[in-house]
């Protein structure tokens, strides 16, 4: 990308795990740059500039910064959020505490409830009532709210959540005292329930606008610091975060809505996953992202990525539930940097600990002295110590050979070959559960999808996780080592509304619910049209949650446009017929169903890069490499493998396993056995051998 003053750039950034990833799309040339630059835990904005450096982007010419970042995450479970007060109404001081009372592993001796983010100290009950149709039961006592106030003030609280019983009926309560905690304590954080969730179920209600609170400070802090480095540097564009549905709010809403950007990277993977799948013409696919301390994959079904009004954010049965729409993401911890080690009984075992950026893996020659899958793929040649990043990473043999021998080979007294060979394999076998997650769980057969791998590390595992899970074709995109940041630019403007209704599915209230629906359409063309300064055109999706007579949880049912309540009833009932099949195995045609929840999505459509295909080269099968090397691959032992440079592959070229593809932020291992094409948009389509 050449540096003239002409361009009119859109910049996405996103801050993973090891590294942090830029694509820039030039509005004007229709081009496309890429950077890469270890993420900087100290100083994550550092870590941006280091990454706008490397690929030549200058914040002057963006018309448009799109940011996607763990900090929301990691300081949920590195539980560093700012000291946090909720209040709630009176008699429900511990229904945070209780939760649900599940207990996934009925025998498990170990189990170990959640932890809330706030002590039972910092939480006190309001005096007030609403009713379930959000009548006023009880007013509110806003001399006692001034009260609590001046207490929170004295203990230097900095952040509070509000979650008041039925707000999502009627959120006057809730408005209320933040008004009067806005007033009393200035420069503290304030986060209300009804404006994040206007769905039922208290207890997944105040989980999340306490997990908004106590990540809020820092969030914004974060943002701020970030906003004003841009200034700084002229940047003159607008500022939007990611969502975790993967798509787009101002940093406005962001500042507010922190919780929103939970899973803001992975989502954006899955939006680029389903740009490149449309062009594929594929209905269905498994989006694969590996990185360096997680793998994480989502799912295309019908088009559309797949979606969740819920997730639970911490370990397995001691988790809290986040009640927000995002796209349906399972994430296992092992990535690049995931530690191996050796436990009691000889028992080899990868993850989920990371090395992280700092000090990183050993062969990083930071410092770091445990051995990780990525010092595994150093050993067994299928990374080059002089061509990692280019070439401008150069890693250590020697002090990963060193680390696996040390930590690994010898306490097993196997070969340093044996031991890489090991890390990779339950590597590559605990990595199948995330595809598991979205697949066979919500069952469905993995091996009817093609799955698209990326992030730096995915390409190196493609093929051994496919043959874990039966899958036959692998398709690796365009520049998979900044996907998640690709992603992005395929994000739209987006906003969603829900409202919880509980009606049961008949004619005498077909009209009340058309009408609920068309409240909410228009709060999402306003919503839009107020952050895009009505520059975008708005486009409008439904769904509802339903469930049968006697059923406590619900399942999403998408509603075309062509479809209405007040027309469409038996239509509606047979999609909820056939999703309930599909989720469960099971369907029941003659009972009633039950509208639990009606949901609209506003879209504000974003100028996208276009991908074009190019035509296919008729290439001859004896390509030449740009070098041959010894890679170790499982059971076969060393092999001579060609080394192809991704670049130097044009549309239509074919190549046989082994062979390793490099290109600048990752590489691709082609194992004996499998086939690949090189397709007209570029990607790398890799056939499975022998599964």
């Amino acid at each position: 990308m050449d540096n003239q003053a002409t361009r009119k750039l859109r910049i996405a950034v996103d801050i993973g795990g090891t590294f942090t990833d830029l694509a820039a799309f030039d509005e004007s040339g229709k081009t496309l740059a890429f950077g890469k630059a270890l993420s900087t835990y100290d100083d994550l904005v550092r870590g941006i500039a280091d990454t706008m450096s490397e690929a030549g982007v200058d914040a002057g010419e963006g018309v448009l910064f799109l940011h996607g970042s763990t900090i929301v995450i990691n300081n949920l479970l590195e539980r560093t959020g700012a000291r946090t007060a909720l209040l709630i109404t009176e008699g429900f001081r511990d229904i945070y505490e209780i939760g649900r009372i599940n207990r996934p592993d009925a025998y498990n001796l170990h189990f170990k409830k959640h932890q809330p983010l706030v002590a039972r100290a910092d939480r006190f009950e309001i005096e007030e009532r609403l009713l379930a149709n959000g009548a006023v039961f009880k007013p509110l006592n806003e001399d006692q709210v001034r009260s609590v106030a001046k207490e929170l003030k004295e203990r230097r609280v900095e952040a509070v959540a509000v979650a008041l019983l039925h707000s999502y009926r009627n959120a006057a309560h809730e408005n209320r005292v933040k008004e009067i905690l806005s007033e009393e304590l200035p420069g503290v954080f304030v986060s209300v329930s009804s404006e994040l969730s206007q769905e039922y179920r208290e207890f997944e209600r105040t989980s999340t606008v306490v997990a908004n609170a106590y990540v809020g400070p820092r969030v914004q802090g974060y943002l701020g610091e970030l906003e004003s480095h841009l200034t700084d540097d002229g940047f003159k564009g607008r500022f939007f975060a990611v969502q975790s549905t993967g798509g787009l709010f101002p940093v406005s809403d962001a500042r507010r809505m922190c919780v929103n950007m939970l899973e803001s990277g992975p989502a954006s993977g899955v939006i680029g996953v389903s740009a490149v799948a449309k062009h594929l013409d594929l209905k269905n696919a498994i989006a694969f992202d590996m990185g360096g301390t997680t793998a994480k994959a989502g799912l295309i079904r019908n088009g559309q990525p797949l979606t969740t009004s819920s997730a639970k954010i911490g370990a397995y049965g001691s988790d809290l539930p986040i009640q927000l729409p995002m796209i349906d993401i399972f994430e296992v911890g092992t990535g690049g940097g995931s530690i191996a080690r050796v436990e009691a009984m000889n028992a080899l075992r990868v993850g989920p600990r990371s090395a992280g950026s700092a000090p990183g893996p050993a062969c990083y020659g930071r410092g770091g002295t445990e051995p990780t899958v990525t010092d595994a793929n150093l050993v067994l040649g299928r990374l080059d110590p002089d061509h990692f990043l280019g070439g401008a990473m150069k890693l250590n043999h020697e002090a990963a050979t060193e680390a696996i021998r040390q930590k690994i080979a010898d306490p097993l007294g196997i070969s340093i070959e044996g031991a890489a060979e090991g890390i990779l394999q339950i590597a590559a076998t605990t990595m199948s559960y995330a595809v598991k997650g979205v697949t066979t769980e919500r069952g469905l057969d993995p091996g009817g999808f093609a799955m698209l791998v990326y992030g730096g590390a995915g390409p190196l595992h493609a093929s051994a996780i496919a043959r874990e899970l039966s899958i036959g074709r692998v398709i690796i995109p365009y520049s998979p080592g900044h996907f998640s940041a690709y992603g992005m630019l395929f994000g739209d403007l987006r906003y969603d509304f829900v409202r919880s209704v509980f009606r049961t599915l008949d004619p005498t209230i077909l009209g009340e619910l058309e009408d609920a629906f068309l409240v909410l359409e228009e709060q999402g063309r306003s919503a839009v049209d107020n952050a895009s300064a009505g520059e975008l055109p708005v486009v409008l999706a439904r769904s509802a949650d339903m469930r049968y007579r006697g059923q406590e949880h619900a399942v999403t049912v998408d509603l075309p446009a062509e479809l209405s309540f007040s027309r469409d009833a038996d239509r509606i009932k047979a999609a909820f017929d056939a999703e309930h099949l599909q989720r469960y195995g099971t369907s029941a045609p003659r009972e009633e169903a039950e509208i639990v929840s009606l949901r609209v999505t506003a879209y504000g459509r974003m100028l996208a890069p276009e991908l074009k295909p190019r035509p296919l080269s008729d290439v001859p099968g004896d390509i030449v490499p740009s070098r041959v090397k010894p890679v170790h691959f499982g059971a076969a032992g060393w092999l001579q493998t060609p080394v192809h440079l991704r670049e130097s592959l044009v549309p239509g070229a074919k190549l046989e396993g082994p062979a390793l593809i490099e290109e600048h932020a990752s590489t691709t291992v082609i194992w004996p056995g499998d086939g690949l094409v090189i397709d007209a948009f570029g990607n790398i389509d890799v056939t499975i051998g022998e599964i």
